[in-house]
């Protein structure tokens, strides 16, 4: 590892220009001044602050947002524990209206863009109109209060209004992105049983394009329960007819009779929307989040989190089926403008989604940890034809972004743009810990905990730790965890998923550790976290080592547990075009590791292999690999459609363990 990715670095810290203009900054004179609470600027003083005094934390995130109810709440928290916390019991209001409420009004709302599109502004009264026309067609169609409304769509507008559409209504909003396949969808969409379908015709990717009109008839035919089918032209054009047997109605249709905006007021817990665990290791959970919940939570974490305020243009590449999106759609309720490209991050080279960072002035840019990774392996170089003179911060997310990526950023980016990995979790629709705008930040570091999240480390007897690797967890109740898992109505499902090692506590089931300073470290998940000898090594760990030679591409790392009672950690290794897994890069790999990190992260062998699965927000499938390895079925290791390539984890399954191998000889 070379001293520039070395994990400690410096590599940015704020001006007093930059703590000034800090949303965060603002809010703390805020609470000196309304309530007399004086934190003096310490960030840490305020985390604890906002985790110990939680009531009043959410209290005065509530009043300093000026939140609107129809009806006010009768206090902030009916019971302080995690698991079944009520939050402002007897507020009544409505996700859509809050959204369209505080959209910016001087830009545009949103800037839409497109592999085949320029960037196209979409304003506010333009996203009023629609969201109106389309909720009253929704009425007309006898969608209600509760109904569930599912979309198989892209990151497209007509995605947006229809997801507000949806929710103004009070109906509850589920999505899945096109690039998913029919089994995929049905496992998603066949739980919550939707009255009504929005689905695209196809989508463009890559360059290439993708009908999806025949997965489209399929999910009629699946699905008793629709009553309409509503068509997004992504390929076709206005105004062209539809196939004789396709039952459907252009959406276009019914945005042409503008109808006033009419806001269905919900209680706090209502459900808003239905996003879904990953699916790679059985059936995808449906995750059922609160109007209330979702909103509180995304103007804290996006306003004194991720600092989004009005002026940003922020653009988050994301699918519509990972939590981001929903994510990226929260920043209007910061009146900035949100950024929606439909297309492939590298289209039509690498360098991709930097250029459309570009083209739409974007300050505030989020992507996949994988995609840097990409461009680091790839030696990119962001030239000056790229201006990305208007980023203020660069936020990779998704899984730990090895060393190497933290360096490739900041030497690409200049130390004026703030490198903020974030950690959050599709279960709560959120961050957990982050950057902020009033602290350094080291490479390889997250900066902090967010506000409000009382984020721990756990040993394996429910002791909290420092400076060593252990469990992920949550001690104190948050607004946006899950008001319920769909189809669980004795809650037993949602207790074994989050609640059945530390009772009582929120367990992630990610591996990290915190300093003493209050920097916290990814490591991966803890259920596929290595263990040697009771020593736990992070699989982030090895990444970070095994991906700095510049021959590898990709790697992926698996300890089993096999029947004998022995323990085999192979290491699989891409490489790049042109160069080979020989015994020269073998041994250097070998070396590293042993030098950088311990004799106990040597891998018990080295394997070439085509490609590292992943799931379709670009984690790495080590659990269902793991499963595989030790001798699960393929279909019964992960759900292939929620898989990006399924070739490249079958290729898996005749990979056996030397034992097996020995024993077939």
């Amino acid at each position: 590892m070379s001293a520039n990715s070395a994990p400690g670095r410096l590599l940015w810290e704020p001006d007093r220009e930059t703590v000034e203009a800090a949303n965060l900054t603002d809010f703390l004179g805020w609470l000196r001044r309304r309530r007399g609470v004086d934190l003096g600027g310490d960030y840490a003083a305020f985390w604890a602050w906002s985790t110990e005094e939680l009531e009043e934390f959410w209290q005065a995130i509530w009043d300093y947002y000026e939140i609107s109810a129809s009806q006010p709440a009768s206090l902030v928290l009916d019971r302080r524990r995690v698991e079944g916390a009520r939050w402002f019991p007897g507020a009544r209001l409505n996700y859509a209206e809050e959204v369209l409420g505080r959209a910016p009004t001087d830009e545009p709302a949103i800037l839409a863009v497109a592999e085949d599109r320029d960037p196209r502004p979409i304003q506010i009264e333009e996203l009023r109109g629609q969201v109106g026309a389309l909720a009253a067609a929704l009425r007309e169609l006898g969608v209600e209060k509760g109904d569930r409304v599912a979309a198989y769509a892209g990151n497209r507008p007509e995605t947006v209004v229809a997801m507000l559409a949806t929710t103004a209504i009070g109906a509850v909003w589920t999505v899945c992105a096109p690039d998913f396949g029919e089994k995929g969808v049905l496992d998603r969409f066949g739980q919550v049983e939707p009255k009504v379908l929005f689905a695209v015709d196809g989508y463009r990717f890559g360059g290439n394009e993708h009908p999806r009109l025949e997965t489209v008839k399929e999910l009629q035919a699946a699905l008793p329960s629709l009553r309409a089918t509503i068509l997004i032209r992504a390929l076709g054009s206005s105004g062209e007819s539809l196939p004789g047997d396709l039952d459907a109605v252009p959406m276009e249709e019914l945005l042409s009779s503008p109808a006033p905006l009419a806001f269905e007021q919900v209680e706090f817990d209502h459900p808003l929307w239905i996003l879904y665990s990953s699916g790679t290791t059985g059936a995808p959970k449906g995750i059922v989040q609160s109007h209330g919940g979702i909103l509180v939570e995304h103007l804290k974490s996006l306003g004194l989190g991720m600092d989004i305020r009005a002026g940003d243009n922020y653009y988050f590449f994301s699918s519509t089926s990972w939590m981001a999106w929903n994510y990226l759609v929260g920043g209007l309720l910061h009146g900035a403008t949100i950024v929606l490209y439909d297309g492939s991050p590298g289209f039509p080279d690498l360098a991709g989604s930097w250029r459309i960072v570009a083209a739409t002035r974007a300050s505030v840019f989020g992507t996949g940890a994988a995609y840097v990774s990409a461009c680091a392996n790839a030696g990119l170089m962001l030239g000056a034809e790229i201006d990305l003179s208007a980023l203020r911060s660069a936020i990779p997310t998704g899984s730990p972004l090895p060393p190497a990526g933290w360096a490739w950023l900041h030497d690409q980016l200049g130390p004026a743009v703030r490198i903020d990995p974030i950690a959050g979790g599709t279960d709560v629709c959120t961050v957990f810990v982050g950057g902020s705008p009033l602290l350094p930040v080291h490479l390889g570091r997250i900066p902090c905990r967010w506000p409000g999240v009382a984020v721990d480390i756990f040993d394996p007897h429910g002791s909290s730790i420092r400076g060593e690797v252990g469990e992920f967890v949550v001690t104190e109740p948050m607004p946006s965890m899950p008001v319920h898992l769909w189809n669980d109505s004795d809650g037993v499902r949602y207790r074994d998923t989050y609640f059945d090692v530390f009772p009582g506590v929120w367990r992630q089931g990610d591996w990290a550790s915190i300093s003493a300073e209050g920097e916290v470290t990814m490591l991966g998940r803890s259920d596929s976290t290595l263990n040697r000898a009771g020593v736990r090594i992070g699989s982030a760990e090895i990444y970070a080592s095994v991906e700095a030679h510049p021959e590898v591409a990709d790697s992926l790392v698996i300890g089993a547990e096999l029947e004998d009672g022995s323990y085999w950690m192979p290491l699989f290794v891409v490489t790049v075009e042109g160069a080979d897994l020989d015994e020269d890069l073998r041994d250097r790999i070998v070396r590293g590791l042993r030098a950088e990190l311990s004799p106990r992260h040597v891998p018990d062998e080295i394997v070439a292999a085509p490609a590292v699965p992943r799931t379709r927000t670009g984690k790495k499938l080590e659990v269902p690999v793991k499963r595989i390895l030790q001798g699960t079925p393929l279909e019964e290791a992960a759900a292939l459609g929620a898989v990006e390539d399924p070739d490249a984890l079958s290729w898996y399954v005749n990979h056996k363990p030397p034992a097996a191998r020995e024993e077939a000889a």
